[in-house]
């Protein structure tokens, strides 16, 4: 009787951990500083629209796995369709960079000392903060002058873009405040414009550089371009994307701010960038000769 207890003991020490809830695997990120709430390092699963934690930074949305899910999924596939919907397409950009491409992001900045400085530092990019009467002022060839000129060209303004919501970690969320601030000096540095096909060439530059999936998802609406503009992207623009875009330094880790002044040509050196054919003029030509086309056969 003795050794039958003994056995049923030892069998149930056995079995023990198998009838233990499995613990899930997705959580809320940790601060570097290790100093998260227990709200903050709430598993995603465990919470609902009824129970859902406090945000951890102004604005922030926490979502459950399915939530971010559903979203990430609606958000990318109407932006497919209508391109234009900047506030699906940085919707789709939240929801898809966790939990592993924001990190990797904020880790290239951390391996910086630039980088470094700008998570310290959180600087803003708005027309107050740059102060563009002074751009205007700045010589040519300098990178502050080449910027302002590009907004002016293309009529943008560097204060239209919408805040992060879904991304759970503070920093990272500001890293992803910061690409997308920061997208329009990538503009100004290739020289490509606010067309679609200009936009799809930038975003191709931004995945290879970047690997965040909404850059990469953007490739895919080259399906609802002309066949000449289809033609164009493979031809030179897809090329040029891929090439720079892995062989350039971490674009992320530019602080801007500070360079306003430098020349441009030596910043697209320094990093590795080289200017593409003019889009615009390209397309001007086109048109041009698709008029004397048209011209030619009505005469």
């Amino acid at each position: 009787m003795e050794v039958t207890l003994k056995r049923s003991a030892a069998l149930a020490r056995q079995t023990t951990p198998l009838l233990r809830p499995l613990r899930p695997v997705a959580t809320y990120p940790s601060n570097n500083n290790n100093n998260t709430t227990p709200q903050q390092r709430r598993p995603y699963s465990l919470f609902s629209s009824l129970t859902r934690p406090p945000p951890n930074y102004p604005g922030h949305v926490p979502l459950s796995f399915v939530e971010k899910t559903a979203l990430a999924i609606g958000s990318g596939l109407i932006s497919l369709k209508n391109p234009r919907r900047g506030d699906l397409i940085a919707t789709f950009a939240e929801t898809t960079s966790t939990p592993y491409f924001i990190y990797r992001l904020r880790d290239a900045m951390l391996s910086s000392p630039t980088g470094r400085r700008i998570l310290r530092d959180r600087p803003r990019i708005t027309s107050t903060s740059l102060n563009l009467p002074y751009l205007r002022s700045l010589p040519p060839n300098t990178v502050g002058h080449t910027y302002i000129s590009w907004l002016d060209r293309e009529g943008v303004s560097p204060d239209t873009r919408s805040p992060v919501r879904y991304i759970d970690d503070e920093e990272c969320a500001y890293v992803m405040q910061r690409y997308r601030e920061c997208h329009d000096f990538y503009h100004a540095l290739t020289g490509l414009p606010v067309v679609r096909e200009g936009e799809v060439a930038l975003k191709a530059f931004e995945f290879a550089n970047t690997l965040l999936p909404m850059t990469g998802l953007s490739v895919f609406s080259l399906v609802g371009m002309k066949k000449k503009e289809r033609e164009r992207f493979w031809g030179v623009y897809g090329p040029w994307a891929v090439r720079n875009g892995l062989r350039a330094k971490e674009v992320i880790n530019v602080y801007w701010e500070e360079v306003l002044e430098k020349d441009v040509g030596e910043l697209r050196k320094e990093l590795g960038v080289e200017v593409p054919a003019d889009l615009r003029e390209m397309r001007r030509r086109e048109r041009e000769e698709k008029k004397r086309r048209e011209a030619a056969a009505r005469g």
